[in-house]
């Protein structure tokens, strides 16, 4: 129940127009995001395109990402891309060879869907068991399905004393909260929900704060939410926030991560807005209109709520 919460944003990776990892721009948004307030960064994750990265190009990019931070923050990264829980564990360990803080298992990639959680936990227990004493933490990612942990699990895995961090995207601000109360003991271990439409809720369950994709738009906007989600002198300022974001949730979610680079480059970043991810759609002029638009909208909600010392 601590009352200081963090923004952890989960990372795009820029390319040049050619698909190269454009290492410039990743300097670029990695400062962003630490000037911005992050209390540390997620890299290698699904917004940075991690399945349509090489494993060289995983490493490369987390490196890159971690010498920027240059320990103003601490940063995790995904270890764990399937097949067997020995080659999954042989990768944890080279990721937190580049100075993560901890490395992140994909729930989906632990066991088939169509196992159920018996599989599922021996997996997990299994990848603890070949990682030494790394740190590690558990991403509920949608892809290549989701499997979510529930309260049971994660409660138990927190108390096996290696699980530090956990990416929740289950959407039910109930299961939150019996996750919450079953690790609300658990020392160096935080919830970060990813989910904006109870994000004041959650975080006033006790969530150790937010890693979302809406911070890829406007992170200064998530660490305020972090900072006064409980501030009763903002009350109308904090649900005026809260509206914000539930009021523009689709707009923010079509053809991402493209959306979100074309907006940083509003924003004045000098990144493209290429993408290697397919099935994503087409980033048309309408959708542009509304990215235009948000743009626009999130200007007058900074003036609404008197956000100060934002980027431009």
């Amino acid at each position: 129940m601590n009352t200081k919460k963090g923004f952890i944003p989960v990372m795009l990776t820029p390319f040049k127009d050619n698909g190269a990892v454009d290492f410039d721009g990743l300097t670029k948004l990695t400062e962003l995001y630490i000037e911005a307030g992050a209390a540390g960064l997620f890299a290698n994750c699904l917004s940075s395109e991690m399945f349509e990265l090489s494993e060289e190009e995983r490493v490369a990019v987390v490196k890159h990402c971690v010498k920027v931070a240059d320990g103003k923050v601490p940063v995790v990264a995904t270890g764990t891309f399937g097949g067997e829980i020995a080659k999954q564990a042989d990768f944890v360990k080279r990721i937190y060879d580049t100075n993560v803080e901890a490395v992140i298992g994909i729930t989906g990639l632990l066991a088939e869907e169509t196992d159920d959680d018996e599989v599922f936990e021996a997996n997990v227990h299994a990848l603890l068991q070949q990682t030494d004493n790394i740190p590690m933490g558990f991403y509920e990612c949608p892809v290549p399905y989701k499997r979510v942990i529930s309260p049971k699990q994660l409660g138990d895995l927190v108390t096996t004393g290696r699980v530090t961090y956990h990416k929740d995207t289950c959407l039910d601000i109930n299961q939150i909260r019996e996750k919450l109360a079953l690790t609300k003991n658990a020392a160096n271990f935080g919830l970060y929900d990813a989910y904006m439409v109870h994000a004041v809720e959650s975080l006033k369950a006790g969530s150790a704060g937010l890693s979302c994709i809406q911070g890829n738009f406007f992170p200064e906007l998530i660490v305020w939410l972090c900072n006064n989600y409980n501030n009763t002198s903002l009350a109308s300022e904090v649900a005026s926030v809260q509206q914000f974001f539930i009021d523009q949730m689709d707009v923010m979610h079509d053809v991402y991560p493209t959306v979100a680079k074309y907006y940083l480059q509003k924003r004045g970043l000098e990144i493209s807005n290429f993408t290697r991810r397919t099935g994503i759609g087409i980033f048309t002029n309408e959708i542009k209109a509304k990215i235009d638009y948000l743009y626009d909208d999130y200007a007058s909600l900074k003036e609404r709520i008197n956000l100060e010392n934002v980027l431009a």
